[in-house]
Formats: structure tokens, C-alpha cells, sequence
């Protein structure tokens, strides 16, 4: 079975001028990212700030493209340079943002901007446009007497259930979500991740759901992606990689999670994340790593199979052993 989405050896570089007399820096925001999400599945990426979730976001959304690497859907490639494949594709690829009420335009009534995906697409009368969205309102908890309202007037929480709605006026095969609960209260946060599974159950949609808190992604996530300086370091099936992770770097995000009753020594992980702008050589984590030894400093590790997880890290099987505490 084909899966939805395929990414290959995906990078994504940009350049960084300090200031106007000097020479510009190349940052690698993506590394050779590689992937596959079937169907109405759900993929969780974790990782902490600036190590390329918001960047991967982005790409997988078509909103930037690639330096190198693919981006397959359902089996074809989409490059943004491809006006045929990019109309096919766009659809189908939908994009909840970290801010809703950044993410919405406060000039433009809540009906308009769930209608506009389908004008823009020459899909039904205005009248069936209105309708539908009204429709979708109500689908996500709110009013259809909402439509006339603008964004301003809407708490945190009912901007982002608009937001989701107006992600899938489409009907799209998939949904990258930023954060999208990242923002709001726990009791909000907990009401829009019910309804992004909900939806997701109703409509078939996969997501790429982007969180920094590894309790969401246990609750929401079918498969796992823990990312470190543009690259991935461990992958596999949500649960197994959070309840027995192999590599030292998603060990130390799991014993970071708060918890009232902890059965794990907390793990803490020397100085500050590296410079994208200069990434240590071999094995990027090294510098921070307790396990770190001299093969960690002079050669890159490639993910390989670690029985049931994908790891990148050259003491994983001495990890699965019980022999790294």
C-alpha cells in the first residue's frame, strides 16, 4: 500500500548575513529528513527549539521549498516549481498555525475566511459556500450565527477551532499542525486536541502534529520523530519510543516530562544546544551526550534499526541492553 506521504533526504538550508559587509552563512535548518505517513495516521515530531520541526512544517505544508530531497504525495512528487502537480497537491495539504489570531485576518468575517478556500478553488455558488462553512462551524462546536463575527471576538480557543475548520473546508488527505495548542489554557488545549482527533476520525486525516510536550503527542500520535539540529534521531511507534527510548537525546526529553510520581532519574544534559550556523562534527549531540566517546566524536551515526526503533546513535544497542544506565 502506497502511504500518503513520503519524504525523502529532505534538506532545507538558509543563508544568514550578519550585516551587509559580510559574507553570508549557510544554516542548515534540515539535514536529510526521510519519512513515511500512511492514511489517517497520526505523526508526532518533537525536539527542542530551532532543531527544524516549524522548518519540516513548512515544507510538508508547500509553503517553502526544499534545498534537496523529495516530497511525495500519494505517490507524486510535489515541487513548488510544478504548477500542475502544486494546484493537484495544494488541497490536499493543509497547515494549522501555533497563532490562530495571527494566522486569521481581523478584517475579514469568520464566514468569509472558511468560504475562501472554496472560492479560490471555484467550488459551488456563494450561497453554497456560506452554507458549507456554516456548516463547518458548527462541526468544530460554535455557532453558524458566528459567521458575521470577526476573529477579535472569539476567545483563544474558539480562533483556533476556526482555524481548524477553515484547514479542512478542503477536505484535505492532510493536516500539519504547528503547535496548535501550544498557546491556550490546559483545559482549552485539551478541548481542541479532542476535536482534532474527532475530525480526524471523521474525515480520514493524517496529521504531522508538531508539539514540545511529549504528553500531547503520547495522547495524540500514532508514530514519533525526535529531530535534533535538522536531523532525526530516533523514530518508530509513539508509545514504544516514549516508553523505552534508545537514544541518550529523547531519554532526556522523556525524564525532563513533569510528572507527580517519577520511577526515572531525571537526565541532565550538559550546556546549551549547538549553533545550527557551526554544528559539531561527527555526531551532533556529543557535546551534550553522558554516553559520548571517542567514535561519537569523530563519525556520524546513521539510523538503523534498534528492534522496533529507528536510532541514530552508536551505543543504542548497548542502551537496549540495560548496560548505559
Amino acid at each position: 500500500m502506497t502511504p500518503l506521504l513520503e519524504v525523502d533526504n529532505l534538506h532545507r538550508d538558509y543563508l544568514l548575513r550578519r550585516a551587509p559587509w559580510q559574507r553570508a552563512e549557510t544554516v542548515q535548518a534540515l539535514a536529510g529528513v526521510s519519512f513515511e505517513l500512511r492514511a489517517a495516521h497520526t505523526l508526532g515530531v518533537v525536539g527542542e527549539s530551532g532543531c527544524g520541526k516549524s522548518t519540516l512544517a513548512r515544507l510538508l505544508a508547500l509553503i517553502e521549498a526544499p534545498s534537496a530531497g523529495r516530497v511525495r504525495l500519494d505517490g507524486e512528487v510535489v515541487a513548488l516549481d510544478d504548477a500542475r502537480a502544486l494546484r493537484r497537491a495544494r488541497p490536499r495539504v493543509q497547515m494549522v498555525f501555533q497563532n490562530p489570531y495571527a494566522s486569521l485576518n481581523p478584517r475579514q468575517r469568520v464566514g468569509d475566511a472558511l468560504a475562501e478556500p472554496l472560492r479560490l478553488r471555484g467550488r459551488g455558488s456563494a450561497a453554497e459556500r456560506r452554507d458549507a462553512a456554516c456548516a463547518m462551524l458548527q462541526r468544530v462546536g460554535l455557532d453558524a450565527a458566528h459567521a458575521m463575527r470577526f476573529p477579535h471576538m472569539f476567545s483563544g480557543g474558539q480562533r483556533q477551532r476556526i482555524a481548524i475548520a477553515r484547514a479542512l473546508m478542503l477536505h484535505p488527505a492532510l493536516v500539519v499542525a504547528d503547535e496548535p495548542a501550544s498557546a491556550l489554557d490546559v483545559s482549552v488545549r485539551a478541548q481542541v486536541l479532542n476535536l482534532l482527533q474527532e475530525l480526524g476520525d471523521a474525515f480520514g486525516v493524517a496529521y504531522v502534529f508538531i508539539s514540545h510536550d511529549l504528553d500531547v503527542v503520547r495522547h495524540i500520535a500514532d508514530d514519533l520523530l525526535v529531530m535534533y539540529l535538522g536531523r532525526c534521531v530516533e523514530s518508530g511507534a509513539a508509545r514504544q519510543v516514549l516508553d523505552a527510548p534508545l537514544h541518550p537525546y529523547t531519554r532526556a526529553l522523556v525524564a525532563a516530562t513533569p510528572r507527580l510520581h517519577r520511577s526515572t532519574a531525571r537526565v541532565v544534559l550538559a550546556g546549551e544546544p549547538p549553533s545550527p550556523l557551526h554544528p559539531p562534527s561527527a555526531c551532533a549531540f556529543h557535546p551534550r551526550c553522558p554516553h559520548a566517546q571517542a567514535r561519537c566524536r569523530a563519525e556520524r551515526p546513521v539510523l538503523r534499526l534498534q528492534g522496533e526503533q529507528w536510532v541514530a546513535c552508536h551505543r543504542a544497542d548497548e542502551i537496549a541492553r540495560g548496560v548505559l544506565g
